[in-house]
């Protein structure tokens, strides 16, 4: 990253060790700045609505509020920030139960700091990142899907979105139609876009018109 683009981070963390040693590990990048710290998920929610951070990494077991449960709120907010997930859990059931709910990575605590820290670099500019074995398990769920039904990899929102977006509505529109904020459809569109494998807007509306029939 260059210094024109230094990516702002939100670490939330209810471990002041743990917040330390991930502030450290991102000061050896000059490409990030980490501008606030939080200890809980009621604090993190008020910090990135006043903060407006680039990338928010998000431990999952806290007290208080859960990593879901913050991560949830911070959708609601309208926060379009990405969210990266990282923690000690490696459960197939929490990894996908977090990316279903929109979190634009998963990364394990116990990960090499220079891997990590790559890791991190990539989420922030490319909006991916998952440790090797988290990439496994997501790799052979969608495979396992996708065999049946391309979409079953979609929450029922990204569903909702997709099909605004196949009928040619604006962000604007579809966010009156479905009540919920322009930045929050950005998201489900980045989301899904993600997790369909398709570059475009254009791309994902022939896939789900080309399912249709159509």
């Amino acid at each position: 990253m260059s210094k024109q683009t230094v990516c702002q981070v939100l670490i939330v963390d209810d471990h002041p060790l743990m917040r330390r040693g991930i502030r450290q590990l991102l000061e050896m990048d000059s490409g990030f700045s980490v501008v606030g710290e939080a200890s809980s998920g009621a604090e993190a929610i008020s910090m990135a609505n006043r903060l407006t951070p680039d990338l928010i990494l998000l431990d999952l077991n806290m007290k208080g509020l859960s990593g879901l449960d913050t991560l949830n709120a911070l959708r609601r907010d309208g926060i379009s920030a990405r969210i990266v997930v990282l923690t000690v859990s490696d459960s197939r059931s929490d990894i996908f139960t977090l990316i279903d709910a929109g979190a634009d990575g998963y990364l394990l605590k116990d990960s090499d700091p220079e891997a990590l820290l790559e890791d991190i670099r990539r989420g922030a500019t490319e909006g991916e990142a998952y440790s090797a074995q988290v990439a496994e398990y997501l790799r052979t769920r969608s495979s396992d899907k996708r065999s049946d039904d391309p979409f079953a990899v979609l929450t029922e929102r990204e569903l909702d979105v997709l099909q605004e977006v196949a009928r040619g509505l604006s962000n604007k529109q579809i966010a009156s139609d479905l009540h919920i904020s322009e930045e929050t459809v950005k998201v489900h569109i980045r989301n899904l876009l993600r997790k369909l494998q398709v570059r475009s807007r254009v791309a994902a509306t022939v896939l789900f018109l080309e399912s249709r029939g159509f």
